[in-house]
């Protein structure tokens, strides 16, 4: 059990993650690779892992080398998972580049104390960190850049969820619906958690909430409670999940009253949303619009002055054109845009996308953080080697 415990000014600096975090999105995938248990909640993304790795030449690569720095189950090395990360994957491989390298020392000595595999590199050294982070970069490249809108999917469902909790029961209301088995008795929120008991002081630094698409059970932590405190933990739902269907029924009650996408502002006979009526049709622009800070079955009834039944075929559509997620939260189902439907809404209001990073300078090649330094290759046989 983890014991997190929380003062007034850390309640008023938790914060759920706005994106995810490339970085515990690396160690949470590499702990499913290293497992069947759930496996079939992540078939599709296994397949595309698998065939990218192989295709890539990187397969014996993660197994011989990435796999021994992040085993499932056992200590992982806080240096590998820096709060820069949140910024995005460069500035979190910067960061482990930039670790100390007696920190590095120390925390590679206890993994190696706790960890059967012994390491196949020495980390607390320049070149081979530098190999670390490279391969790190191109794995990251290979399985999740492709999948990185189902990512973000994942923690805008979340962030959803989260702010219904909090809107319904609170700060404890947020925090307990965390996960099975969370509870919240005074200031300390107790988490399922493998081990042994540990306490986590927050000590007014506040608390990071990342949703992980990969993570699984029970939440992670780090190690060392002196650094800044975080809690990956599993989706509330199967978030992202776009094949889901639903009845009409979700609990909420359903009616024609006033919803703000209702009527003649936007989404109906507003100038500004002609276009996405014509495109969608009126009653599915409103429903899209609805969703856009998440959106039951009924209250997407209500918006658009439709039965539950004709909401719910209404967010199916959106939801099988990849713009809507739908998630089940007890006794209702939770609609949320995905980042295509997002999209959609920007360039029908006329706002701006931002734009994606610039790509690295070898057109997406592997690099290790020193201008110009080549791809590393695997040795030989790694092409058709097996991840496990």
């Amino acid at each position: 059990m983890l014991r997190i415990h929380f003062t007034d000014a850390d309640l008023a600096r938790t914060r759920v993650a706005s994106r995810p975090d490339p970085l515990w999105e690396i160690v949470t995938s590499l702990y499913r690779l290293q497992t069947r248990s759930g496996r079939r909640g992540h078939a599709h993304w296994y397949r595309l892992a698998r065939r990218r790795l192989v295709e890539r030449g990187l397969a014996r690569a993660v197994r011989t080398v990435l796999l021994p720095f992040f085993p499932r189950g056992v200590y992982l090395p806080d240096f590998l998972t820096p709060a820069e990360s949140e910024h995005g994957l460069e500035e979190g491989l910067e960061a482990i580049l930039a670790c100390p390298p007696s920190r590095v020392r120390a925390e590679t000595a206890l993994l190696a104390r706790t960890s059967p595999a012994p390491l196949p590199l020495r980390v607390d050294a320049p070149e081979p960190r530098r190999e670390l982070v490279a391969l790190m970069r191109a794995y990251h490249e290979a399985v999740l850049a492709p999948v990185e809108e189902e990512l973000r999917a994942v923690v805008e469902a979340e962030r959803s969820l989260r702010l219904r909790d909090l809107l319904d029961g609170g700060v404890g209301g947020m925090l307990t619906g965390l996960g099975p088995g969370t509870r919240l008795q005074g200031s300390v929120l107790s988490v399922r958690y493998p081990g042994a008991d540990r306490d986590l002081r927050l000590a007014g630094r506040g608390l990071r909430i990342v949703p992980s698409r990969f993570c699984r059970d029970t939440p992670i932590t780090l190690a060392d409670p002196t650094l800044p405190p975080v809690l990956v933990h599993p989706p509330g739902n199967a978030a992202g999940n776009r094949g889901m269907t639903r009845g009409p029924g979700d609990g909420a009650p359903c009616g024609t009253g006033d919803h703000p996408w209702s009527g003649t502002r936007r989404g109906t006979d507003g100038a500004g949303d002609a276009p996405l009526a014509v495109l969608l049709g009126r009653t599915r622009a409103i429903a899209l619009h609805a969703v856009e800070t998440g959106a039951t079955t009924g209250e997407i009834a209500r918006a658009a002055g439709v039965s539950c039944s004709a909401a719910s075929r209404h967010a199916g559509a959106l939801r099988n054109a990849g713009l809507v997620n739908s998630n089940r939260c007890g006794t209702y189902v939770l609609h949320t845009l995905t980042p295509a439907g997002a999209a959609l809404l920007r360039a029908a209001s006329g706002e701006r996308t931002p734009p994606d990073p610039p790509p690295h300078a070898d057109g997406g090649g592997v690099r290790d953080g020193r201008p110009g330094h080549p791809r590393p290759r695997p040795g030989p046989g790694a092409r058709g080697a097996r991840v496990r």
